[in-house]
């Protein structure tokens, strides 16, 4: 049994050392790329040297080189700066929910809490009304869940405002969407 683990074990090590070697020619093939970049020449009063310095052209005949092209980078300013309101990348939840307590919900309204005993979500809900909000109780019957809305609004942006100032006090507050 023993002797069964250990020819396992060496023959799992010699495979993973013999498995992810890398080829030889990948390295010669980059080691000449690199030489072929460093072997450039460059012409001075009729005399040309390579990137070592060596002079190998001292005649006064001309000597061809490839010019590299100096690309200079292209920049702008911003001439006019347009403020758009963040209320597009906020998530909103759509549920079918039912008013349990309450004057009733608009379009979009900021849950700050979801129980599923009742009893713990009136407790919030006297909370924020002590507080000076409009709460609200309602009750997701698929999920069988009560959620605390603190404030409700027609419009997506004033309910993304009002969710902005309630995660101070009440952190993971989101939007619920009813039609």
């Amino acid at each position: 049994m023993k002797k069964s683990i250990v020819l396992c074990t060496g023959l799992c090590v010699a495979l993973a050392f013999t498995a992810c070697k890398p080829s030889e020619s990948a390295y010669k093939k980059a080691y000449l790329k690199a030489q072929e970049a460093n072997n450039t020449t460059t012409t001075y009063a009729n005399n040309t040297y390579n990137t070592q310095g060596e002079t190998y052209n001292t005649t006064t005949t001309p000597v061809t080189t490839t010019d590299v092209p100096v690309v200079t980078p292209y920049e702008t300013q911003a001439t006019e700066t347009t403020v758009i309101d963040q209320t597009d990348n906020v998530r909103v939840t759509n549920e079918n929910v039912e008013l349990v307590s309450g004057s009733g919900l608009k379009s979009y309204s900021v849950v700050v809490g979801s129980f599923g005993v009742k009893a713990n979500a009136d407790g919030l809900v006297s909370r924020l009304r002590n507080a000076g909000y409009d709460a609200q109780l309602v009750k997701n019957p698929t999920k069988n869940m009560y959620r605390v809305v603190a404030t409700s609004f027609s419009t997506k942006s004033e309910a993304v405002r009002s969710r902005n100032q309630l995660e101070a006090n009440y952190p993971g507050a989101w939007l619920l969407y009813t039609k």
